[in-house]
């Protein structure tokens, strides 16, 4: 059955990749339904070759989304543990999601920023943006993601920009945001150009769902209505010089199935055509939010198949950086923790002008509910109590290990010399201008315990001289 699956890949899947439709709708569902006979015996040899390491393409993780035999499920979460643990070891990156404008000219059914909904809508000024920055410096955070709502007059590209220049100019005591992720709606290959030029760090963008008739339905109008211009965006985007991408979908709008495999027939057309897939990809699920409702939503995702998923994707790419977003609850990121997440936010605010507002205790209107309301602290005192190291590392953007860059070292299995001292120097910073002093015993038993661990013995002992340096005052070592 495999080999035949391969065998009508070759003739769907090779032609679709040339054009810009390399989503082929009767393809991933034809593959959906063979796949459910793939028998035992593949399934335990798709599984060896995910212990390996190996990645797996779109046709085997078609097999192993429709296996119902529970050994082939606990053996797909074990191999997910353990692919975690050792590819990123117990590191988890931090970021904080900042909201600049919920202006939007579209009309998205699952979306609270719909133009049809009636709020007041905002826009920061750069003396508010300066605020909502002073804020996250001051819960520790060091790596942002800038989130907008599409809308040409009211957020044009400049803007961005401009709030990009303004985050980056800003300088604190104790340091400065270092990254600037963002995620902003699909636009041309000039705008991306001016977002590298600024010092994007990875341009985020979800295609929200694959599956194109569910697409048309649920974008009413607005130019993001145009799935083609949409799905196309991170090609622009390599064109314009970005090479770090990070895709998504919003599980729950249809088949979480067939989203996995768009997912990855993305991430190989990409490979296949600038040699380098995603950098990230993001799991969020349909949650609550002011003007949906969850019940035109058939396909919301239940806990044991969200966990199913998360595990599967991580097996196929294993050297791809899985973001989990506010939108878990607590117990559920502890679990995907384990299964292959590797950055999850902390103390976030989903609203524009949201930090600022929460410090203040103003009502809220966030474009989501956030399911984790724990403070930045407490949620980076938990990752310590459970083992994790808080990396708000932000080296390989500033050192140029971007792209192909990044992923060549990824999978050299080099990447480890670098990730996990600059994993504990961020650390030792973190504690010593913003822990509390439980916390910083907590983090200096923690780095006194993982230091060992760094193999090359050159870049051990500079990152215990970094160490020495940061418990004096300096800042910002990185490999």
């Amino acid at each position: 059955m495999l080999t035949e699956l391969m065998d009508t890949a070759a003739v769907i899947k090779t032609p679709d990749l040339q054009s810009e439709a390399f989503i082929n709708q009767a393809y991933i569902e034809g593959l959906l339904d063979k796949a459910k006979y793939t028998g035992d015996d593949v399934i335990r040899r798709i599984l060896d070759k995910a212990e390996r390491f190996e990645g797996l393409n779109h046709i085997e993780i078609a097999s192993l989304l429709t296996t119902k035999n529970p050994a082939h499920i606990a053996r797909i979460f074990s191999i997910a543990g353990m692919i975690k643990r050792h590819i990123y070891g117990n590191r988890i990156v931090l970021f904080a999601p900042l909201y600049v404008s919920d202006y939007c000219v579209n009309r998205c059914g699952y979306c609270s920023y719909n133009c049809g909904h009636e709020f007041n809508r905002k826009k920061l000024t750069m003396d508010e943006v300066r605020e909502e920055v002073k804020i996250l410096e001051q819960m520790g955070h060091k790596r942002i993601a800038l989130e907008a709502g599409e809308h040409d007059t009211e957020c044009p590209i400049d803007y961005i920009l401009e709030c990009m220049h303004t985050i980056y100019d800003m300088k604190f005591e104790n340091g400065e945001i270092r990254r600037i992720n963002v995620n902003i709606a699909a636009t041309t290959v000039e705008n991306y150009k001016k977002l590298n030029d600024v010092g994007i760090g990875t341009y985020i963008l979800f295609q929200e769902t694959y599956h194109q008739p569910t697409y048309d339905r649920v974008h009413h109008s607005g130019p993001k209505k145009d799935y083609a211009y949409h799905l196309t965006a991170f090609d622009r985007a390599h064109l314009g010089g970005i090479d770090d991408v990070g895709g998504g979908v919003l599980f729950g709008l249809a088949d979480p199935y067939f989203e996995v495999l768009g997912l990855m027939i993305h991430n190989e057309h990409l490979e296949e055509k600038f040699n380098v897939g995603f950098h990230t990809i993001s799991v969020p699920r349909i949650c609550p939010a002011a003007g949906t409702d969850s019940a035109e939503f058939p396909n919301m995702v239940d806990d044991a198949t969200f966990e199913r998923i998360v595990a599967i994707i991580r097996l196929a790419v294993p050297f791809t950086g899985m973001i989990l977003s506010t939108r878990e609850n607590h117990a559920m990121r502890g679990k995907l923790l384990q299964l292959g997440i590797s950055q999850i936010s902390a103390g976030s605010s989903t609203e524009v002008g949201g930090y600022a507002k929460r410090e203040r205790q103003e009502h809220s209107n966030p474009q989501f509910f956030v399911n984790d309301e724990r403070t930045a602290l407490e949620i980076i005192t938990e990752l310590m109590d459970d083992g994790y190291i808080p990396s708000f590392c932000t080296a390989c953007y500033r050192s140029g290990r971007t792209g192909d860059r990044f992923m060549s070292l990824a999978k050299s299995g080099q990447i480890k010399n670098v990730c996990l001292p600059n994993a504990l120097m961020t650390l030792s910073e973190f504690s010593l201008d913003y822990g509390d002093g439980p916390f910083k015993k907590k983090a200096a038993a923690a780095i006194a315990r993982e230091l060992p661990g760094i193999a090359n013995e050159k870049i051990r002992l500079k990152a215990a001289a970094n160490l020495e340096k940061i418990s004096q005052g300096k800042r910002d070592f990185y490999f």
